[in-house]
């Protein structure tokens, strides 16, 4: 289709407004524009060109031989977008227009609308037809950039979606529940398939499965192998390690290197590969393709996990884009960073919380009065506070009583509260008044340059010839005692004073006679202080649950306290009950519920601690063959200890017709009856406590709680000895 020196078919003839114009200069001004066109003659059988301007030339490329004679419906120079649609449109012998692709020789290819126009056309098209052709090819290419350059938008606002809907599920991470989520996310938006597996005491995944063990069952120990890091040959090792900080490439059906991450990662991570043994023993994989991705999951200071990804469709790491690998790497790094925080937080809470139980006295025998004592920490917080009791024989005769608050929740508190405890118990063993007492905490307390504030009440209780006690008491800013006798609820406003460290006076001491029957409730503000009411309705609602309670021992006076005022507590809750015992305890009724709870630390001397609470308990409510109850406990509360997580929580009660036990750890792991454990001792505990209850175990918010409903004579002595 080049330039020939005539129209090769006749026009027709010049309109009114072309009279005068010679033919020659019309075929000149067609020759003459820059505009591509040529002339074609249609018949039945083709449609050919017969002329060309040197417009078309230029964007065609072909000598003028070449283009002679060319059919534009059937040579593949020239292609039609659609075909049929073309040979209408000569049939119908009317202008219309065709998108056209023409090839140039070097192979190029140039995206034209064609716009055709019938010249003197006879029946169904057969005649001269003139073409003009726009070249399209900077108009598309704009609109491909355009299109690139949304698509590009889209991507980038989907990774920042992605990225936010990850920070968002890192502010409540929950190893491993919370990166089984990240990881669906990330399989739902980007991957075909994506998995964390954490690098702590071992490689291990982090949903907590083994998808080796049937239904994908939790592996025994939870932990994976311990292996080198530095062999050469083992790049999963050295992403572990830190020498690799790069994504890297493992195919799960090659033979790994024995003893090596990158084996056992082959071995448990198969996204969409089922693994098949071949006739020579080795794996091979039914699936097209089994290459994974493997990024390390940085931390601070060292890498803390991995993050293993499948890509759609599989390729490997080269089927990857720049902008999905970005995206993985920032939420490796989020994830690391988080897990970071996750175990430091946990590290600074257990440190403070053994601190303060290792400070908090344990509850004792005190001769002469009933005592029970409770201390809970906020769950709100680092479940760790300043808040602490202490109760301690002074001499044959005097008790001391003391509970107190120290500012704050985390670890300087609770090393305040011990030196603040730690002074108050020395000083009242040697001066046993309280006011002269706290003088003395003023003078050394602020030598210490204790930055927290601390209240407290301290007090001693001396026995009296006649049966009754002579209460002594000094407050240094906290809340009243409560003294309970026949019903009516009184705070003891007395002997008030500064905060610890603020006194610079004199501290005064007051008096109260105890009477028999008469209850001393000694708290926190954890108790009272609520978001919805004030501090004085408070003690008003204090007072009056405190004036209704018909229990006749101390721990059944504390538990009504607890379950009707600290269901929900929004901070630290601290409380001592003293009960002056009544030579008619023992012929009166209660119509209160009998329940109590302990809370225990996950250390071998609380079993000791709930098999002496049992049984004075027993004791209290009159319970039968208490040394059943003492075997279950023993039980439930070991298996918590040795297999469980955090505090155990002990609750007990009494249900009309036996004992009900509940153990509650965080572990949601269910206790299993085993036939004892093959060359070692023990392994039989639950067994005892079948033959010993009916029991059971259901899921709790923190954990599990394994409850038991004691049998009484379930199991002769004579049978329990042997």
């Amino acid at each position: 289709m080049v330039n020939s020196s005539a129209p090769a078919s006749p026009l027709d003839p010049p309109s009114d407004a072309l009279v005068g114009v010679k033919p020659a200069l019309l075929a000149d001004a067609l020759a003459a524009t820059l505009v591509p066109t040529a002339l074609l003659t249609a018949s039945a059988d083709a449609v050919r060109v017969t002329w060309a301007n040197r417009a078309l030339a230029d964007a065609t490329g072909y000598d003028p031989s070449v283009v002679a004679a060319l059919d534009v419906l059937t040579d593949p120079r020239v292609r039609p977008v659609d075909a049929a649609a073309a040979r209408a449109g000569f049939t119908a012998g009317a202008p219309f227009v065709q998108r056209v692709v023409l090839r140039r020789p070097e192979g190029a290819y140039v995206q034209c609308m064609a716009h055709l126009s019938p010249v003197g056309v006879a029946g169904l098209g057969v005649g001269t037809w003139v073409v003009a052709l726009q070249d399209m090819t900077a108009q598309l290419t704009e609109r491909a950039e355009q299109v690139a350059l949304v698509e590009a938008e889209r991507r980038e606002r989907r990774s920042l979606s992605l990225i936010a809907h990850v920070s968002d599920l890192l502010m409540d991470v929950d190893e491993p529940h919370g990166l089984r989520e990240i990881a669906t996310l990330l399989t739902a938006e980007v991957v075909g398939w994506a998995g964390f597996y954490l690098h702590d005491r071992g490689l291990w995944a982090a949903d907590g499965l083994d998808p080796r063990r049937p239904g994908g069952a939790p592996r025994p120990d939870g932990q994976g192998p311990r292996l080198p890091t530095s062999c050469p040959r083992d790049p999963v090792g050295r992403l572990l390690g830190g020498s690799l900080d790069e994504a890297v490439e493992l195919d799960l059906a090659a033979v790994q290197p024995d003893g090596t991450y990158a084996q056992w990662l082959a071995a448990h991570a198969g996204p969409g590969v089922r693994d098949v043994v071949g006739p020579d023993g080795r794996r091979v994989a039914d699936a097209p393709d089994h290459r994974v991705v493997v990024l390390p999951v940085p931390g601070r200071r060292r890498t803390v996990g991995l993050l293993v990804v499948q890509p759609r469709g599989g390729g490997g790491l080269a089927a990857l884009d720049a902008s999905t690998v970005t995206v993985l790497e920032l939420v490796s790094r989020r994830v690391g960073l988080s897990i970071d925080n996750v175990r430091l937080y946990d590290r600074e809470h257990r440190l403070a919380e053994t601190l303060q139980r290792a400070m908090l006295p344990e509850q004792g025998e005190v001769d002469g009065v009933d005592v029970w004592t409770y201390y809970s920490p906020s769950a709100d917080d680092a479940q760790v506070g300043g808040d602490w009791y202490d109760v301690q024989q002074i001499g044959p005769d005097t008790v001391g009583v003391v509970v107190g608050d120290v500012v704050g929740h985390d670890v300087e508190a609770a090393a305040a509260m011990g030196q603040l405890r730690s002074v108050v118990r020395s000083y009242s063993l040697d001066v046993t008044a309280p006011g002269p007492v706290l003088e003395r905490v003023d003078q050394l307390f602020g030598s210490l340059r204790i930055p927290r504030a601390a209240s407290l009440v301290l007090s001693t209780l001396d026995r009296l010839a006649d049966g009754r006690w002579l209460l002594r008491y000094a407050r240094a800013g906290h809340l009243p005692v409560l003294h309970v006798r026949d019903g009516h609820a009184t705070q003891l406003r007395d002997a008030g004073g500064p905060l610890i460290g603020f006194g610079s006076g004199e501290r005064t001491t007051a008096e109260v006679l105890l009477e028999p029957g008469d209850v001393l409730v000694y708290y926190t503000d954890g108790l009272v202080e609520r978001r919805d009411r004030s501090l004085r309705d408070g003690l008003t609602v204090l007072e009056t649950v405190a004036a209704s309670i018909t229990a006749r021992d101390a721990p059944g006076i504390g538990e009504d306290l607890l379950s009707r005022l600290a269901d929900h507590p929004e901070d630290d809750v601290a409380v001592v009950v003293v009960r002056v015992p009544d030579p008619d305890d023992h012929l009166a009724g209660t119509t209160s519920p009998r329940r109590r709870r302990w809370s225990l630390p996950s250390e071998p001397a609380s079993i000791a601690r709930a098999r002496h609470a049992v049984l004075r308990t027993c004791e209290a409510w009159e319970v039968t063959d208490a040394s059943n109850a003492e075997l279950v406990v023993s039980e439930l509360v070991a298996n918590a200890v040795l297999h469980g997580w955090g505090h155990v929580a002990l609750q007990l009660h009494d249900t009309g017709d036996g004992l009900r036990i509940e153990v509650e750890d965080a572990n949601p792991t269910p206790p299993v009856t085993t036939d004892g454990h093959p060359g070692r001792v023990g392994g039989f505990g639950m067994q005892i406590v079948e033959r010993l209850s009916d029991w059971g175990w259901r899921q709790s918010r923190g954990g599990k709680v394994v409850w038991a409903k004691v049998r009484p004579g379930a199991l002769p002595r004579s049978a329990r000895e042997a």
